[in-house]
């Protein structure tokens, strides 16, 4: 051991710094840098991300982008079909005609109009019967998607993932009395519950805006958002389960960590990477029942704009004599496109923060 140990302390300068030169060539990475490395490396995931994030920025920007109104009608025989754009790039015709904005849009409506004016992009996905623009419709409609999918998703963090980790820490009957309650939430039909709902809000729509500030909208995030965390709780409290009895949550007990510490600091931040992945899937499906929803006459309301509501348009012009192809194929194409990009991003998620693939490319 001496002799090892003096060989050790024994280097030379030059040896010295070939060493140090080795060791700095390897540096250590955390689970997260290596994850967004190799997510970074599988190019169809990648794609989605930029693809998602580039969509989502222009779905955020719609009041300034200069396009049409999605509610300014302009009543003609039949849809007019697409315009290219290089046919037509546009036109003079903006007219500010929109639903109640809220503050934010105002400002970003003043905002598009001291930019470009009364200047607006042509119709290049065509128009409805009433002469609204296709794509001013696609893209204001995505917003309320998004809104709804960052309501659940609020949810699911904010509900799902603190009563799931409550429940699988603490085990035994309060365990069972939590996932119990999550059994009765799963067994109650909640379409008909937001028939029930909406119809509540319909009757006593003034009453309750005026005294509650509720409206039909916030009923229906409400809803869906409570619908969602059920799930989250279940995967997280499964997850929690088998780390509860693990070396560093007694660690943290022997040192004098609280309950409350264990859990939030210790546990949840190591079931992220589930709750990551399983989020990218949930947002899918969020958009999916809005869409569902708003199709059946119970999401939004017309005149705001959602993909449900331009399904409904688009299922009206299907007949035998004569389909107008450009109400259905663009937005079915918008919806198709953000759904696949959903659910790839969340496979390579998975596959990034996968523990037992770290270090494999």
């Amino acid at each position: 051991m001496s002799q090892v140990t003096r060989e050790r302390w024994d280097l030379g300068g030059t040896q010295m710094e070939e060493l140090l030169s080795d060791v700095a060539r390897f540096k250590g990475e955390s689970l997260w840098q290596d994850a967004w490395r190799r997510l970074k490396a599988n190019r169809a995931s990648w794609y989605a991300l930029v693809f998602l994030m580039i969509f989502g920025g222009i779905s955020l920007l719609a009041p300034v982008l200069p396009l049409p109104s999605p509610t300014a009608i302009d009543l003609q025989i039949e849809p007019q079909p697409p315009v290219a754009p290089w046919q037509e790039l546009g036109n003079d015709g903006f007219r500010r005609e929109y639903w109640d904005l809220n503050a934010l849009d105002e400002s970003l409506v003043d905002l598009r109009q001291m930019i470009f004016g009364d200047w607006q992009l042509s119709n290049w996905m065509g128009t409805d019967a009433k002469g609204r623009d296709i794509l001013s419709r696609i893209i204001w409609g995505s917003r309320t998607s998004i809104l709804v999918a960052i309501a659940a998703t609020l949810c699911s963090l904010l509900i799902g993932v603190s009563y799931g980790a409550v429940s699988g820490f603490f085990g035994g009957r309060i365990d069972n009395l939590m996932m119990r309650i999550v059994d009765v939430l799963y067994s109650i039909p909640f379409i008909f519950v937001v028939i029930f709902l909406i119809t509540i809000v319909n009757e006593y729509r003034t009453e309750l805006e005026d005294s509650w500030g509720v409206n039909r909208e916030v009923v229906f995030y409400v809803v869906i958002g409570a619908i969602y965390w059920l799930t989250m709780a279940r995967v997280v409290r499964g997850q929690v389960l088998s780390l509860r009895e693990t070396e560093f949550v007694e660690a943290a007990r022997v040192i004098g960590a609280s309950s409350a510490r264990i859990v939030f600091v210790h546990l949840v931040p190591n079931v992220l990477s589930i709750v990551i992945v399983y989020l990218t899937l949930t947002i899918p499906a969020v958009m999916l029942f809005e869409a569902f929803l708003s199709f059946l006459g119970l999401g939004i309301e017309p005149p705001k704009v959602s993909w449900g509501l331009l399904a409904v348009d688009g299922s009206e012009v299907i007949n035998p004599v004569r389909i107008y192809w450009w109400l259905i194929v663009f937005p079915a194409a918008a919806m198709g496109a953000t759904l696949l990009a959903l659910n790839v991003l969340g496979d390579g998620l998975r596959d990034a923060l996968d523990p037992k693939l770290r270090g494999k490319d």
